[in-house]
């Protein structure tokens, strides 16, 4: 346990991870929109579809980098890939990063865990395992729990 807690709000974020997205996706567009400008017997319907598809394209690996877990004093908000769900501090029992787990999984007091993907381990493993345990901290200290009750 640290002694030492976060200052809120904190958003964690697969750093480097997103920086490859980002840039992935940036060259993605780039190269077909300037194929489609650079093609002379291309006509103006034409260039504009190659930097629609170029868009389409940048929007893939964008959505995958806009995964973060947002840390405030009244919970926790988990952006994945296709939802968005917000925690009270007093729902989140344990947050776990196992070894060989790909995110952090939000274990919940309805009985069920979420993953986190804004937290995980792929490029930046020491960055992911310091941030699921400033979390980790967070709710433990934040979660008001009657440990002698179990919820069936």
């Amino acid at each position: 346990m640290s002694d030492h807690l976060p200052t809120l709000p904190l958003t964690f974020r697969p750093g480097r991870t997103r920086v490859v997205l980002l840039a992935a996706g940036t060259a993605m567009f780039l190269v077909l929109t300037a194929i489609g400008l650079l093609l002379d017997k291309l006509g103006g319907g034409e260039r504009l579809s190659f930097v629609f598809v170029g868009a389409m394209m940048f929007a893939v690996p964008a959505t995958l980098a806009r995964v973060k877990v947002v840390a405030d004093d009244a919970g926790v908000t988990v952006v994945n890939i296709a939802s968005r769900r917000r925690l009270a501090w007093e729902e989140i029992l344990q947050v776990n990063l196992r070894p060989g787990d790909p995110w952090v999984f939000l274990d919940l007091s309805d009985g069920t865990s979420l993953p986190a993907l804004g937290i995980q381990p792929g490029i930046a493993k020491q960055q992911a395992i310091a941030d699921a345990r400033a979390l980790r901290a967070l709710a433990e200290a934040r979660s008001i729990r009657d440990t002698g009750a179990h919820q069936g």
